[in-house]
């Protein structure tokens, strides 16, 4: 189902969404070498509970026998892809790592995520980490009332191919507010004028992957973790929108 929200909703996902956007900003000013992933998550919790919130991923269960979420954020270094499980991995020089936060407060969520350069980094993973953003607001620009989600996924897409690279087809991006995850999947390939039609008032969370080399991801063995099948490095940008009569707005933004 696809929620039309109202004014007031509107109101308190922008609030959960801010936090998003600060606690992200917040955690991109402590990556450095030497910083392990774990030390991010509690800077990540620590902020996001003075706000009087939540983090949205904690305890968050999947079904099919996983394990619940055990952190506040996902922390995915290099050739993971998203859902990395923050813990005792210490970050090092060249590295890439992409951050992703979930906020719940009033009873609505906010959701984003970027990409972040430990120390020096190679120009290919520079060049990876821009493409993908740059598609991440390619995407958004077709995220206009009367338009279809796949006029958002075939940007992506086209950019993000003509550049060399590809986009990750198992995950996709979704609509946020009221749930964390709600209809429509948007995904990040696909034929434009296709898929559910966007309207005003809908707030959606678009989210490109896009990796070096191939787009095949397998999982890990702790249930979570999504990697590049090859072993390449990936990046991550994620915002939530909120879809109105002109411009998008972007909600997980400072």
């Amino acid at each position: 189902m696809i929620y039309i929200k109202t004014k007031k909703e509107i109101d308190y996902i922008r609030e959960s969404c801010k936090i998003v956007a600060e606690t992200l900003q917040l955690l991109k000013k402590n990556v450095r070498p030497g910083v392990t992933t774990g030390e991010l998550d509690v800077i990540a919790e620590d902020y996001i509970l003075s706000n009087n919130a939540k983090a949205a991923f904690k305890g968050y269960s999947q079904g099919g026998g996983s394990i619940d979420y055990p952190a506040s954020i996902c922390a995915s270094v290099d050739d993971e892809v998203v859902h990395g499980i923050p813990g005792n991995r210490v970050l090092k020089n060249g590295e890439i790592i992409a951050l992703d936060v979930g906020v719940y407060k009033d009873g609505f969520y906010g959701d984003a995520a970027l990409s972040v350069a430990v120390g020096e980094i190679s120009d290919e993973k520079k060049e990876l980490m821009e493409v993908t953003e740059k598609s991440l607001y390619l995407g958004i620009e077709q995220a206009v009332d009367e338009n279809r989600v796949h006029d958002i996924s075939y940007a992506v897409q086209s950019y993000v191919e003509a550049k060399g690279f590809s986009v990750v087809r198992d995950l996709c991006g979704h609509g946020v507010g009221k749930h964390l995850h709600e209809d429509p999947a948007v995904p990040n390939f696909g034929r434009k004028g296709t898929g559910a039609k966007l309207k005003k008032n809908m707030t959606i969370a678009i989210e490109p992957m896009i990796n070096i080399g191939k787009y095949n991801v397998i999982q890990a063995d702790d249930g979570w973790t999504i990697l590049t099948e090859d072993g390449s490095p990936s990046a991550h940008f994620e915002h939530s929108i909120l879809i109105t009569d002109n411009k998008p707005e972007i909600l997980t933004i400072i």
